[in-house]
């Protein structure tokens, strides 16, 4: 397949797209979210000037900025475009897909007009400073490298909607459940050890395995203990080797694991607790509320996808690396929210709707061989798919064009020779 017709093709896959995730909206904003998933791959940014300049519109650039920016700013525009994701992801969800949620931020230390600025903390660097929060959640299987982004939402602790943490994680969990009518495993890390969420998990009958820290109190038998203490009273008859991949040095872990019965404080409802020793000090202690017994490949599957909440860190810093998302320079708060639904939807148009979908690996090896990668193809094969997008389109001068119409042969004879 040559250059040009990959270009046409992508171009084409596009169009088709962003006609599935725009459906219901209005023929100019359809036009604009077809004009911003071409404009962020082509250019890797998002910023709304480097945006207009992949389209080559013939009117002034700031003309272009302009409009880009008024559609930016549409109500409802971040609801439409994430449900229209997790309508077009939901088929692939199944009753054991893991459903992992994290949470992150967008720091902007050197911003000061940006609505709602809040104070964050940068995991990268350990400092606190001006930003946003972000929640995301990504789908998975176990012992899969592939992944589905579903959710991403941005928002600030000082805006007014702004109803607590709990809600925020509350509405992704809602959101996506429903799309997916309650398939999948919720999996959180220790920031979801709260009673709020445990209760709200219970009530809804949703499943998870969620991380605790070590002062939560659970009942173990007839006593109320610090869930640290039951840890270590807990049998751990099984081991395994895990090796984990950290900054391109592979580093190896044995491990050992076994679970208890225990129940929440007031809530006489069973759960499993998950104990993991050989990852650090303190034993990685994981609740669930999936069946648990005697037994290695039911205990593992529960280590295992707690594990595979990893492959959230990596999702996450393809998505802010690959589209330059710390560099975002819009200045309301609904624009901001807006411009995550868009990255969102390049984000699975390149991990989902190019990188796996089989009538389309012909253009998806294309665009691979494209991206050129001296060490290969790693598992995580994103950013490869995201360079060669960019690369394919930057190379086209003409912008986003409307694809050809197909050929009819000519049937009919004409009226006037």
């Amino acid at each position: 397949m040559n250059l040009a017709k990959v270009t046409g093709k992508l171009k084409e896959q596009i169009y088709i797209f962003s006609g599935k995730l725009s459906w219901g909206l209005p023929k100019v904003s359809g036009r604009f979210v077809r004009e911003a998933l071409y404009g962020i791959q082509s250019r890797q940014s998002v910023r709304l000037s480097e945006v207009a300049r992949a389209l080559n519109d013939k009117v002034p650039l700031i003309k272009t900025i302009n409009r880009l920016s008024r559609q930016l700013s549409r109500e409802g525009l971040w609801q439409k475009l994430s449900g229209g994701i997790l309508r077009l992801a939901a088929p692939s969800i199944e009753v054991d897909t893991l459903l992992i949620l994290d949470t992150s931020d967008i720091t902007k230390p050197h911003a000061k007009g940006m609505e709602h600025l809040d104070k964050v903390y940068n995991g990268s660097d350990g400092t606190v400073g001006d930003g946003y929060w972000t929640t995301q959640v990504v789908a998975c299987q176990t012992g899969s490298s592939e992944v589905i982004p579903l959710y991403c939402r941005l928002y600030s602790q000082s805006a007014p909607d702004f109803l607590g943490e709990n809600r925020e994680i509350e509405g992704a969990i809602g959101m996506v459940s429903r799309a997916t009518e309650g398939r999948g495993i919720w999996v959180i890390d220790r920031g979801a050890d709260r009673r709020g969420l445990f209760d709200y998990f219970l009530t809804e009958g949703r499943r998870f395995i969620i991380r605790l820290k070590g002062d939560r109190s659970m009942i173990y038998g007839a006593k109320r203990l610090l869930v640290r203490e039951i840890a270590q009273r807990c049998s751990l008859p099984y081991t395994e080797v895990i090796i984990k991949e950290e900054k391109s040095v592979e580093k190896r872990y044995d491990i050992s694991f076994g679970f208890c019965n225990v129940q929440l404080p007031d809530a006489p409802v069973p759960l499993g607790l998950v104990v993991v020793r050989g990852f650090g000090e303190e034993p990685m202690m994981l609740l669930t509320n999936l069946p648990l017994r005697k037994n290695r490949e039911v205990l593992y599957f529960v280590v295992e996808s707690y594990i595979s909440r990893w492959k959230v860190e990596e999702t996450i810093r393809f998505v802010k690396q690959s589209y330059r998302l710390e560099d975002i320079r819009l200045l309301t708060y609904i624009r901001l929210q807006n411009m995550m639904a868009l990255v969102l939807a390049v984000a699975f148009f390149a991990a989902v709707y190019i990188g796996r979908r089989l009538k389309l690996e012909a253009l998806s090896a294309t665009v691979l061989r494209v991206s050129k990668r001296i060490f290969g193809i790693p598992d995580f094969r994103y950013y490869a798919i995201a360079d060669g997008i960019k690369r394919v389109l930057e190379r086209d001068s003409k912008g986003l064009l409307p694809p050809m119409p197909p050929w009819v042969p000519r049937t009919q004879l004409k009226l006037f020779p």
